[in-house]
């Protein structure tokens, strides 16, 4: 008897530390590889807005049960506006408050969305990122997407969620900071 009330009690406290979900998701995204621009040292500003309607970055929707959100450990805003300003001074561009050549960079949507049934799970990853340029005498808007699907047995793995976010994350960067069309606005004078 003496041996089987440890038993129990480390079942139990097993069982109490496999249900424990994390509450927040670890985004990092990384400086794309990144192509130097034709026009070196143009002077630009950036800015970056979270437009998105709510601040949760993953939504484990479960038949029947109520979807459970889960936020970000640090704000996307900041992360990508990081680099944004990073991947700009790579490509050639510098950075400055004051330069009539604006970039507004706006995160409309930033989700992985899992659905979990009892055979295994599903995770849609998508990004929207909307970018709007202007100078003295021009706007250009541009709306850069980027999606990617995960899934597997069982329940869905934190650590493969996040990489899969992050790893769209550095892709749709990179596609923005070295998108030639752009670029080209960019240096128009």
């Amino acid at each position: 008897m003496k041996r089987f009330i440890p038993l129990v009690v480390s079942a139990v406290a097993l069982i109490g530390c496999a249900s424990h979900t994390p509450t927040h998701m670890a985004l990092n995204p990384q400086l794309p590889s990144i192509t130097t621009q034709g026009a070196p040292s143009t002077p630009i500003a950036i800015e970056m807005l979270d437009t998105r309607s709510a601040n949760f970055v993953a939504r484990f929707n479960q038949d029947g049960d109520a979807a459970r959100l889960i936020s970000p450990s640090e704000a996307p805003r900041q992360q990508l506006e990081q680099v944004f300003r990073q991947g700009l001074t790579k490509a050639g561009y510098t950075i400055d408050p004051s330069s009539a050549h604006h970039l507004q960079f706006q995160l409309e949507k930033l989700l992985t969305d899992v659905n979990e049934t009892t055979l295994g799970y599903e995770a849609n990853n998508d990004i929207i990122i909307n970018v709007i340029a202007s100078n003295t005498a021009k706007t250009f808007t541009k709306r850069y997407t980027g999606r990617n699907v995960v899934s597997g047995p069982f329940s869905a793995d934190f650590a493969t969620l996040e990489l899969a976010m992050n790893n769209l994350l550095d892709d749709l960067t990179g596609k923005i900071i070295n998108d030639p069309e752009l670029n080209q606005f960019i240096q128009q004078k």
